[in-house]
């Protein structure tokens, strides 16, 4: 796949009726006062019950082989439960890492004990993992990664911090980057490791967010034991195997859908609404929604490519940049045509949906990688320095 060829790609039919299958669950699930919808909610929202719940109905682990508790699904049916639950507003954080990356490096990288031990809980909605790249004063430059880990009779003993680490305060476990090798270059001697989040010397810090929520940490790992068939792959392949996790977490339709459920609550609004729609109203919802399905088609070309066997990084990082500027420029035009003030605490669901956006919109350019490092790599597959 080259950078101008993202393949104009369509959902299976098959996909329909997963769709639906899904619509009635999140239905079932507002109907019993579970959640409501909240922006960004993919990030911030983490409840293991609905996780759980969501591994019950079969709707976690799609695309895995039975033999590990996955549904054999398509990566594009996959897509499409996605997009219902993002759609939804739903509360997916406390799995979404899980099910979105570390099981597809589980599958790849990982040995077949280690597939038969976490790849079940995982599907099942029972086993959480959260994700160690960023470091205190690293930014989004993962070579730059300075938690260490020694070699120790069988194992290695890691020392170190991560920061900006979601949902690390509920994860069993979590795949951490660190450094095996300190004297290879940068982009050499790093290593994937599986660490129990319950094991001596793991100390996890909550990072209160803007608007007070609790999904970021610091994870302190001091003299952490690691064993040897907790490593991940083999060891100084850190590097490659992270830059890959990478297409997952960047292409997907979360990328672009965290404000969603406001431009949604906006067009019900309106329908709603006595008055005529006013043209200038119709045609902001119509560029919005035009550019929503361009990005949607990027995203869903990237999952195909994925699906075929290909690692489509720079095409990742496009879906990225241009679906975070989408994310927020959803905000800006909605202020721009209604009268209301944020309130994260309003019952009106329209008021609070915009306070939610607003409060989350700084970080959707920073996670994932900055905007800096996503127009960084696509120069660079253009032949730019």
């Amino acid at each position: 796949m080259s950078l101008l060829q993202l393949s104009a790609t369509t959902l299976p039919r098959s996909a329909d009726a997963l769709r639906s299958s899904v619509r009635g669950f999140l239905a079932e699930e507002r109907e019993q006062g579970r959640y409501v919808p909240r922006c960004d909610n993919w990030l911030g929202g983490i409840d293991p019950e609905f996780s759980r719940r969501l591994g019950e109905r079969g709707f976690l682990g799609l695309t895995w082989p039975r033999r590990y508790g996955g549904q054999e699904r398509s990566p594009l049916e996959r897509f499409a439960v996605t997009e219902e639950l993002l759609a939804a507003g739903a509360p997916v954080a406390a799995h979404w890492v899980s099910d979105r990356q570390v099981g597809p490096n589980l599958l790849r990288f990982g040995s077949e004990d280690q597939k038969r031990t976490y790849l079940p809980g995982i599907a099942c909605g029972q086993l959480l993992f959260c994700i160690g790249m960023s470091e205190p004063d690293s930014g989004s430059d993962l070579a730059s990664v300075r938690t260490q880990a020694t070699r120790a009779p069988g194992g290695w003993v890691v020392n170190g911090s991560k920061v900006w680490t979601s949902g690390a305060h509920v994860a069993q476990a979590m795949v951490a980057l660190v450094r095996t090798t300190p004297e290879a270059d940068r982009h050499d001697g790093l290593s994937q490791l599986i660490v129990d989040m319950a094991a001596a010397g793991v100390q996890v810090n909550p990072i209160r967010s803007i608007d007070g929520g609790h999904h970021f940490n610091e994870v302190v790992l001091q003299d952490v034991f690691v064993p040897d068939e907790h490593v991940l792959g083999r060891i100084g392949d850190g590097w490659r195997q992270v830059t890959s996790e990478l297409a997952y977490e960047r292409s997907g339709p979360e990328r672009l859908m965290s404000t969603l459920p406001l431009l949604l609550e906006w067009c019900k609004r309106l329908r709603e609404s006595s008055a005529p729609i006013d043209t200038a109203y119709a045609d902001a919802v119509g560029q919005l929604v035009a550019r929503c399905w361009t990005l949607r088609q990027m995203s869903l070309a990237v999952a195909a490519g994925l699906a075929d066997g290909a690692m489509p990084a720079t095409e990742a990082a496009m879906v990225k940049d241009l679906g975070a500027q989408f994310e927020r420029e959803v905000i800006e035009v909605i202020r721009r045509h209604i009268d209301l003030e944020p309130d994260a605490g309003s019952d009106d669901p329209l008021t609070r949906l915009l306070a939610e956006a607003i409060l989350h919109s700084p970080a959707f350019t920073l996670r994932g990688g900055t905007t800096e490092i996503l127009r960084k790599i696509v120069a660079s597959s253009l032949g730019a320095r």
